[in-house]
């Protein structure tokens, strides 16, 4: 019987910096690749909407990161997956730009690297990571009704002035879905089943309702994620739903461009996430902080 490979993990609440709100990720520190099948049990194990591995690789003079579902699905693109995992290993003091220059700094995510920028709290030191999102990319609006119906809510509630149903693309394709006030948001419930149907009927991921804020709020929208097509009924905070959020609300002048706003997700979970983002010319920056709440060992 062979010895059995310890590897370290930490747990953080990403998008946060209170442990036990965020979003939860278990950021595994490898010394490579791992067999598919190990990525896989971690992180059914783990049961987390996603679970991280990590490692330096001085071929690719980068931070690696690989990003599982508990389904065993492998995700890419920037969300808390990918900030929590940099933040991870800036925890660790892991040198993970020491052959980078300052101002191209990256990481590799399923061979592509994925630009972003770090600085650190002066009170906290935590490290706060911008992720560099693809500009966004308007897709095709899903028909009222069938989002309404899978939501539990009439067409009405989804009718947030010239605002409706749209696909949107950064890192990934999801669904921007305009709800008429936070109750309605808070109050839904969604029917993973239709969920399900209509992404694979127009081929996007997740649901990323949201109402609009009062001005008088330091947030520009409350949202809610809903992903069951990748296994994930709800989420707390989703950087890659973030992204083309703020890029749907631009171009519907409902922000402006070159200004940072916060978005406000998780508050039915109990698990309030802020989430910084900006669109800029060339691409969106999408970023918060995270903070370590658990660290242990596992198994393989």
């Amino acid at each position: 019987m062979r010895a059995k490979i310890a590897l370290e993990y930490y747990v953080l609440d990403v998008f946060s910096n209170t442990s036990y709100k965020g979003n939860p990720l278990s950021v595994v520190f490898t010394d490579g690749n791992l067999e598919l099948e190990v990525y896989q049990n971690i992180a059914k194990e783990f049961g987390y909407s996603e679970t991280s591995f990590v490692y330096y690789s001085a071929e690719q003079k980068a931070l690696n990161v690989r990003s599982f579902t508990p389904i065993g699905f492998e995700i890419d693109g920037a969300g808390h997956n990918l900030l929590g995992a940099v933040c991870g290993a800036l925890l660790k003091k892991i040198p993970i730009f020491e052959e980078q220059e300052e101002h191209n700094r990256f990481v590799i995510m399923k061979n592509a690297p994925i630009p972003i920028t770090v600085k650190f709290d002066p009170e906290t030191h935590y490290p706060i990571v911008q992720m560099h999102q693809k500009s966004a990319v308007i897709k095709q609006q899903i028909p009222t009704y069938k989002i309404a119906i899978a939501l539990g809510l009439k067409i009405k509630d989804l009718e947030i002035d010239m605002l409706v149903p749209t696909v949107v693309e950064t890192e990934v394709a999801h669904t921007m879905v305009p709800l008429r006030n936070s109750k309605l948001l808070n109050e839904c419930t969604p029917d993973s089943k239709l969920l399900i149907e209509i992404s694979k009927e127009y081929q996007f991921e997740g649901f990323y309702c949201f109402s609009i804020s009062d001005p008088s709020e330091d947030h520009i929208v409350e949202a809610r994620f809903f992903n069951p097509i990748i296994g994930i009924e709800e989420d707390p905070a989703t950087g890659t739903a973030a992204g083309p959020l703020i890029g749907f609300l631009t171009k519907n002048r409902y922000a402006a461009p070159n200004k940072e706003y916060k978005i406000l997700q998780g508050v039915k979970l109990n698990q309030a996430s802020v989430i910084e983002v900006m669109e800029r010319k060339n691409d969106i920056l999408v970023g918060g902080s995270s903070v370590i709440t658990m660290r242990g060992e596992l198994y393989i």
